[in-house]
């Protein structure tokens, strides 16, 4: 009999969703395609009640939420809006029937889950994912709103009680990189946390000679032009005005250099208020899209200090893109050799970066023996999302899953 596993995204599929729903995305196409051996269930929030079956055992099931952020992340200019209300009884109606349930966030899904648990006699096998830094998020969404740094603080804080006592509830936790697990463990207990890596689709992220003509036509692109591209949110939580501010410095001293970016959110109009005509917009992207703009430009920059993993790290890499990170981010554990495959920012500001992209810019040799030494990191180094989900989730679901079995033998 198959394991019936239900994975908790409480967030809304769109198709302008960020790299959290985009993430287990890939991980249902690999399981529709491979066929592992479990019944796979991942619930997300939307407009209406939906079921999207991927194969015969796996699907995609939508939920309306409860008490729906929806104005909040409009208000905030795109941030994934999710499920504020403390229980969903949807969700509850449908969990009892899966063996092992997978919690990905700290909202109305996973609440909903403690607390039906707790009521259980033969609760289910309980695994917890961490995809967001919740509490940094918390903190800089609120700094976006104007509110007093003590109140962004506190509201941090608790966040992050919340989360922890969401990782003590489960019987086992995943971080996506390996300095998070002290941290962690500290938390949840010694013996509880392992790695969820990320995949990357070698197949659809891929250089293409042919894609900077094809950009450049539809933009009015100059040769000359060094093409400096942020992909993700256009937002406080991913810095994007540091990658500005950085380009803004080269322009006033005669750079021919452009920010492209790749995404939507609140700082769309303060990025066209700093650089005017040196940054072009190009909204959120499909995967396909996103694909030939990476293969297109000339490096990434990315300050983003608050992701676990940063999948566009691993897509632009794979499109043979030089990277250019902060120190003390843990996408840098995409790099295999900092300084090689990507530029690691140490002076963590807009003169650090200014002065890292100005050196990329000013040495198109470095830059293409840089992109070529990250493909060939992405290519040796880096797991595809089938090799990801059969090495790091299916063990821990059943795991998992022999939890329950155990629990209701000894009852």
């Amino acid at each position: 009999m198959r394991t019936s596993v239900a994975v908790l995204v409480e967030l809304v599929r769109n198709a302008g969703a960020g790299g959290h729903v985009k993430c287990w995305e890939r991980f249902a196409e690999a399981a529709a395609r491979d066929d592992p051996g479990v019944d796979l269930t991942i619930y997300v929030l939307g407009d209406r009640d939906t079921v999207e079956p991927l194969s015969d055992f796996v699907r995609f099931i939508t939920l309306r939420p409860v008490l729906g952020s929806g104005p909040l992340a409009r208000l905030l200019g795109g941030v994934d809006a999710t499920d504020l209300a403390p229980y969903h009884p949807g969700l509850a109606s449908r969990l009892r029937k899966h063996d092992v349930w997978h919690l990905t966030h700290s909202f109305a899904f996973a609440r909903t889950a403690v607390r039906l648990a707790g009521r259980m006699p033969e609760r289910p096998g309980m695994v917890v994912s961490l995809h967001t830094d919740v509490p940094v998020l918390t903190a800089a969404y609120l700094r976006q709103m104007r509110v007093p740094g003590t109140v962004a603080g506190a509201a941090a804080a608790l966040a992050g009680r919340r989360r922890n006592r969401l990782l003590r509830a489960c019987d086992r936790v995943l971080v996506a990189t390996a300095p998070e697990r002290g941290a962690v463990e500290a938390i949840a207990g010694p013996g509880r946390v392992s790695l969820l890596g990320r995949g990357v689709d070698l197949g659809r992220f891929r250089p293409d000679p042919s894609a900077r003509a094809r950009l450049a036509a539809r933009y009015a692109f100059g040769d000359a032009e060094t093409l400096v591209l942020f992909a993700g949110r256009v937002d406080a939580s991913k810095r994007v005005m540091t990658a500005a501010e950085a380009v803004r410095r080269l322009r006033a001293d005669g750079r021919d250099v452009r920010l492209v970016v790749a995404g939507s959110g609140a700082a769309a109009g303060p990025l066209s208020a700093l650089l005017g005509d040196g940054v072009t917009l190009l909204g959120a992207l499909g995967q396909g899209d996103l694909a030939r703009v990476y293969a297109a430009c000339d490096l990434l920059a990315f300050p983003s200090r608050s992701e676990t993993i940063g999948n566009v790290v691993a897509e632009a890499m794979a499109c043979g893109l030089p990277v250019v990170l902060p120190e003390v981010a843990l996408t840098t554990t995409w790099l295999a050799a900092p300084g090689r495959d990507g530029v690691v920012v140490r002076r963590d500001d807009a003169h650090g970066w200014a002065r890292e992209i100005a050196a990329l810019a000013d040495d198109p040799g470095r830059r293409r023996e840089m992109g070529r030494a990250a493909l060939e990191t992405s290519r040796v180094r880096h797991r595809s999302w089938s090799r990801v989900l059969a090495e790091d989730l299916l063990p821990v679901w059943q795991e998992a899953a022999g939890r329950q079995a155990g629990r209701r033998a000894i009852s």
